[in-house]
């Protein structure tokens, strides 16, 4: 089993290895902007690593294994972020202001959260998996949709508007939704779609809430975590 795992690992780095270079690339050479590559980024990491899960065995090991995929992504932005290693591409696609300590905020608690979700939840309960896709589709597509569709600012949190806290809602809930649905077809959870859709609508209207809340750099950390406290109590 550890040969097809390892195996699995491979074929999952090398699928979000060329997912963050690519964007790397298209920030590096000016033909997307830092802020809109560090968000695709953020969009499309967790539906590729999460999906790969399907490749590992039933090895009560397959967690960890897959967990070294994050950890090794976080370990590389945490040393470019304090200087050690060198990757203006690296920062240059999610870095806002092109500086590499930014690095050290978001970038950091995303991929922290994954490992620890990834380790703790894993195939055993939908519960990490959906806090996940509510962080890449509901707080990656909130400033995304946010900033490029003209709306009014909301009241308590003047750096953010409606359309973008709609979008976080949407976002998050259909990226649960589908990825979700995957696993089910899979047989890996016994779920049907009428207890699945209001459990996750209600899940991604409160972290909608969430993530409207006027704080900065701790969206990665605060929406999962409501997840995860809403999906114990809803799973």
């Amino acid at each position: 089993m550890l040969g097809s795992d390892l195996l699995a690992l491979v074929i999952t780095l090398v699928a979000a290895l060329v997912w963050l270079r690519l964007n790397d690339f298209l920030a590096h050479r000016g033909i997307i902007s830092s802020a809109l590559s560090r968000k695709i980024i953020h969009i499309g990491t967790g539906p590729i690593f999460v999906l790969c899960w399907l490749l590992f065995t039933s090895a009560p090991s397959a967690r960890f294994v897959a967990a070294i995929v994050p950890l090794g992504i976080t370990l590389q932005f945490f040393m470019v972020g304090v200087g050690i290693i060198k990757d203006k591409a690296a920062v240059d696609a999610m870095a806002r202001t092109g500086d590499r300590r930014e690095l050290l905020r978001g970038p950091l608690y995303y991929g922290i959260v994954f490992v620890v979700l990834t380790v703790t939840f894993w195939l055993d309960s939908p519960v990490g998996i959906i806090a996940l896709m509510v962080l890449c589709g509901g707080d990656g597509f909130g400033d995304v949709i946010g900033k490029r569709i003209a709306s009014r600012a909301l009241p308590w949190s003047p750096r953010k508007t409606w359309a973008g806290s709609l979008a976080v809602l949407v976002g998050g809930f259909v990226f649960s939704l589908l990825v979700l649905t995957v696993f089910i077809q899979f047989g890996v959870f016994d779920l049907t779609q009428g207890e699945l859709v209001p459990r996750l609508l209600l899940i991604s209207v409160v972290c909608a809430a969430v993530e409207s809340l006027p704080v900065r750099d701790l969206d990665n950390l605060t929406v999962p975590l409501v997840a995860v406290a809403l999906g114990l109590l809803l799973f």
